[in-house]
């Protein structure tokens, strides 16, 4: 089964001290390079995700991490590594999301924006792409995201991590799967987990590496329950005009 990885729990306390680790499998540390365009988003129903700056106040994440009737914030850490809430202004789901489609696994427009009330300290927006066509299964992306290293276990999360993952079966506009190289979802290996919801897939080009898509799924070995098998990417490809589009009417020039 597929896993949404928006977690419904009350959000760790670990995410307010000194962070800890991310992405199941043994993601390698990312503070810097694309690590510093990830941010930890929060909800006032004690959800967390990932998501990737943009624009110096603008953030891109999946839709159903930030659902319509609560409140969400980035949370920023220091120089002291204490961690701080900053406001979300705005919200923006594409508008041809459903949840319920989500919900039953199936492929639909999981993107969404926010905009910050003032930059994130320490970070730097990434540049915004799509997926280079033909999309062929073997293609190379990177993963990045705040979640758990260890499925169940809020106190893992909070570190950014980053994991070099390639497309398997048959990549689209819709939807890209990802697998771990060694493994090919067959046995445990890199992936996106709880809490890695939004964060961004970067696929390297010769300008640097570009944000392609976000982070809606995953799944265990074998298309089991959990974490560590399939992470499933919803690419920009379709996606893209919109998110230019509402930055522009926010007043950001992508």
């Amino acid at each position: 089964m597929r896993s949404i990885l928006t977690p419904a729990m009350a959000l760790s306390a670990s995410l307010f001290c000194a962070p800890a680790d991310a992405i199941v499998g043994g993601g390698t540390p990312s503070a810097e390079g694309i690590g510093r365009a990830v941010v930890t988003i929060v909800g006032s129903r004690g959800n967390f995700c990932s998501g990737a700056l943009i624009a110096p106040r603008l953030v891109l994440t999946v839709a159903h991490c930030v659902q319509r009737g609560a409140t969400y914030k980035i949370v920023e850490y220091g120089a002291d590594k204490q961690a701080q809430l900053r406001e979300v202004t705005a919200v923006a789901i594409h508008p041809s999301f459903n949840m319920q489609a989500m919900l039953a696994h199936r492929a639909t427009s999981d993107v969404a924006l926010l905009r910050l009330e003032a930059p994130p300290q320490g970070k730097n927006p990434a540049i915004l792409g799509m997926p280079q066509l033909p999309l062929v299964a073997g293609s190379r992306f990177t993963i990045a995201g705040i979640g758990v290293t260890i499925r169940g276990a809020g106190e893992s999360a909070g570190t950014i991590r980053a994991a070099s993952l390639v497309a398997t079966g048959r990549p689209g506009t819709l939807q890209i799967r990802l697998v771990d190289p060694l493994g090919q979802g067959t046995r445990a290996g890199l992936g996106a987990c709880t809490g890695d919801s939004g964060g961004p897939v970067f696929e390297d080009r010769q300008g640097g590496p570009a944000i392609i898509g976000v982070i809606s799924w995953s799944t265990g070995p074998n298309g089991s329950d959990g974490c560590g098998g399939l992470t499933g990417v919803t690419p920009l490809t379709l996606y893209r005009d919109w998110i230019v589009q509402t930055a522009k009417q926010w007043g950001f020039a992508l």
